[in-house]
């Protein structure tokens, strides 16, 4: 049975110990012209397309089921705590945006599908990182009788896929949140927009 994980310890890293990323003093001037100094983390993958990561959120539609997409569940050390995510990961070296979604789609749920939308280079925490991304929505098509495939996972990849309704994603993440689990912000973010569009307008 595998067992939990846990932190054993968190000690200071030293600069010639990392492997995915590197801290940066950035020397800047400010609209009044006053010099400052600014303290961020980046990412030493960055590969030709210029963008980070990708996430994915994917649309499966099946002739008789209503609408769903796919999340993940993974435990996360630096908040030590199962986060609730989009499938998601780092664009190789040689790779596009793109893909890099079908590969990382099929790689931790097992789906493959076609890329409909890719959003612009984004940023989620740049008061602390250089770190960007972008967003795919992938679209699966599935036929009566499919089953649901094998996840393609790397050696020390845990990750739980979970297929949930469109419907009953917002409240799904409410109940995660609840169980002490730790939802992504780009995955809360949308799931409040699908929300908001059913709710409000």
């Amino acid at each position: 049975m595998p067992q939990a994980p846990k932190i054993t310890s968190v000690d200071a890293l030293p600069a010639d110990e990392a492997k995915w990323i590197e801290f940066q003093k950035i020397s800047w001037s400010d609209q009044t012209g006053k010099s400052r100094v600014w303290e961020a983390a980046s990412r030493k993958t960055r590969g030709k397309s210029g963008v980070d990561a990708v996430a994915i959120s994917t649309v499966i539609r099946h002739p008789n089921r209503p609408p769903s997409t796919i999340i993940i569940l993974q435990y996360r050390p630096p908040v030590d705590a199962v986060c609730v995510e989009f499938p998601a990961g780092l664009v190789d070296e040689k790779e596009t945006p793109k893909e890099a979604s079908i590969r990382e789609l099929h790689e931790e749920t097992g789906y493959r599908g076609e890329v409909t939308s890719l959003s612009p280079t984004i940023v989620s925490d740049p008061g602390m990182s250089t770190a960007n991304m972008q967003l795919a929505t992938v679209e699966v098509q599935l036929k009566e009788g499919d089953q649901e495939p094998e996840q393609a996972l790397d050696d020390g990849e845990f990750i739980e896929r979970v297929v949930v309704p469109l419907e009953e994603l917002y409240e799904r993440l409410i109940q995660y949140d609840k169980e002490g689990k730790r939802v992504d912000a780009r995955l809360w973010h949308w799931a409040e927009g699908l929300h908001f569009a059913k709710t409000m307008l």
